[in-house]
C-alpha cells in the first residue's frame, strides 16, 4: 500500500541553450507528489504518516523553494553571484530562515544561504524527479514521484527495496538506535 503527499515549490530557472521561450529566466509553482510504499504499520494503521513524509522531504527540498535554479555552465551564474556579493546577500541575511542543509550530489548542489541550486543538467520536470529521488531514496521507500510545473509534468515509478523500521505508536521512522524521534518509543 502507499501513502501519498504533495509539496509546493516556488522557484525560478531557465533552459540555458534551449531554442524557445524557456531560455529566458522565469518562475514556476511546482507541485511535487511523493508516493511511499511499505506494509501498513499495525499500531497506527498506515504506511507512513503523510505529514512525516512532508517533514522528511521538506527538510532538504525547501532549498528549492523561492530559489534560483541554474545549470552549472549557465553564464548567468557568475553574474548572479556577483550581484548577490555586491548586495551583501550572497552569504545570506538574517531574514533567510527558510533553508535546509546544504547538499551536493552528482546532479545538484544547494547553496541555501543565497537561495541558489546549481544543477548538472537543465532543470526540467524530469530533472527535478531525478534530483528528488537521489536526495530522498535513503530516507523514504519511494514508489513514485510526480512533478508538475506549469503545463509540464513527469512521473517516475521505482521499486522500493525492503522496509523501513517504523514506530508502532506514531508511524515515523525509528532512528539507528531503534528510538522514535517523535514520541520516544524504544524498540524491544
Amino acid at each position: 500500500m502507499r501513502s501519498i503527499t504533495t509539496l509546493d515549490l516556488q522557484y525560478a530557472h531557465r533552459f540555458y541553450g534551449f531554442q524557445g521561450e524557456a531560455q529566458y529566466l522565469h518562475g514556476h509553482t511546482g507541485v511535487l507528489t511523493i508516493e511511499v510504499e511499505d506494509t501498513i504499520e499495525p499500531g497506527v494503521n498506515m504506511v507512513f504518516p503523510c505529514n512525516e513524509i512532508q517533514k522528511t522531504a521538506w527538510e532538504v527540498l525547501k532549498n528549492f523553494d523561492h530559489a534560483l535554479i541554474l545549470r552549472q555552465d549557465d553564464p548567468l551564474l557568475p553574474a548572479i553571484l556577483k550581484v548577490y556579493e555586491e548586495q551583501g546577500i550572497k552569504d545570506g541575511v538574517p531574514a533567510n530562515k527558510m533553508k535546509g542543509p546544504a547538499f551536493s550530489t552528482e546532479l545538484a548542489t544547494a547553496y541555501p544561504d543565497c537561495r541558489l541550486v546549481v544543477t548538472k543538467e537543465t532543470m526540467t520536470v524530469e530533472g527535478m524527479i531525478k534530483i528528488v529521488y537521489e536526495l530522498l531514496k535513503d530516507k523514504l521507500n519511494i514508489a513514485k514521484i510526480t512533478f508538475t510545473s506549469g503545463v509540464n509534468a513527469a512521473s517516475q515509478e521505482y521499486k522500493p527495496e525492503g522496509t523501513i523500521d517504523r514506530c508502532p505508536l506514531c508511524g515515523v521512522t525509528l532512528n539507528e538506535n531503534g528510538v522514535c524521534p517523535k514520541c520516544g518509543y524504544r524498540k524491544q
